[in-house]
């Protein structure tokens, strides 16, 4: 955490070195998870970051992750609301930070395996795989049928993990 919040100070004082002014710093967070390395919340002046692609990718993150997040709450600042992955945005990007702006990162990510709940129907036109969530809604009463026979789809006690 402290050398992500080093780099967002130094992302900072570069931006506030370049464009002749000051700007307030957000509160930084380690509590993201998925596929998203960081997220900047515009209207909270907040950054959050996911510490397992900061462990897996330090060097990469640190550089440019940390900057393309940066430079979104920069470019909110500077220019407004209007702001996401625009020419000012890109701007800050190669101007300040000397980076290319980059919409995504390239990280290894590990998906967690997601079970299916198989489903099937009296024309047994197939197999329908359930997420946990659809399961969990029929179990409360939440019914589903075919599209082609029309009969209700029904649990067959079989779930698939991938």
């Amino acid at each position: 955490h402290e050398q992500i919040q080093k780099r967002v100070e130094t992302c900072y004082q570069q931006a506030e070195r370049f464009f002749q002014r000051t700007f307030s710093r957000p509160e930084v967070s380690l509590q993201l998870r998925g596929q998203k390395a960081g997220v900047a919340h515009l209207q909270e002046n907040k950054l959050r970051f996911n510490p397992q692609l900061y462990r897996e990718n330090q060097d990469d993150f640190l550089r440019q992750t940390v900057a393309h997040e940066v430079a979104h709450l920069i470019a909110h600042s500077m220019f407004g609301s209007r702001i996401r992955r625009t020419a000012e945005w890109q701007q800050i990007m190669r101007g300040v930070y000397q980076l290319p702006p980059l919409r995504c990162h390239n990280y290894a990510v590990q998906r967690r395996a997601v079970t299916r709940y198989i489903y099937r129907c009296q024309c047994l036109d197939g197999e329908f795989p359930f997420t946990s969530r659809r399961h969990a809604m029929v179990k409360r009463g939440q019914r589903y049928q075919c599209r082609r026979c029309n009969t209700q789809l029904l649990f067959s006690g079989e779930s698939r993990c991938g």
